[in-house]
């Protein structure tokens, strides 16, 4: 059986490990900068800016979710923005990716958000049919615009 639960504190280095082990699922172990602190402060800081929940099997943590609230200004209402997912090897095909979905779900209703959604590597092709299969639709014609770094500091004027 599959258990979902909210993040503790307590739970910062699996949260850590689970980004590190997505960052080499999607080819990039070395872009993880993050670390406890920050994410620590991130998630049970003053001012939260993202949340996190667990799936567990037999009480061992197999996967999680992090996600944060958006906002629409054509609903006029916030969105929930799913960040990351992620299950471990082992458990993936029993269903914490699915339950991890289905929970956040149930939450971006009961908060009435216009939307839940997230974003997909466009070569992960297991993960965009497991999406679809769970109801998901892809937004063909918008594209992910980012600016960091460098790029960031000079569009800022610094």
């Amino acid at each position: 059986m599959i258990a979902i639960r909210p993040a503790m504190p307590a739970d910062v280095p699996v949260i850590l490990r689970f980004v590190h082990e997505l960052a080499v699922f999607e080819r990039e172990p070395e872009a993880v900068r993050a670390t406890e602190a920050m994410l620590a402060a991130a998630l049970f800081g003053d001012r939260p800016a993202a949340e996190a929940v667990l799936a567990e099997m037999a009480g061992e943590p197999v996967g999680f979710a992090l996600f944060f609230h958006n906002f629409s200004t054509w609903e006029g209402r916030r969105g929930l923005y799913l960040e990351d997912l992620y299950v471990t090897p082992a458990a993936r095909g029993q269903g914490a990716g699915a339950a991890l979905l289905r929970h956040l779900a149930a939450l971006a209703v009961a908060r009435d958000c216009a939307r839940f959604e997230w974003s997909v590597l466009d070569w992960n092709e297991g993960a965009i049919a497991f999406y679809r299969a769970m109801g998901a639709v892809g937004q063909e014609e918008w594209t992910v615009q980012r600016v960091s770094g460098d790029a960031l500091t000079r569009l800022a004027g610094q």
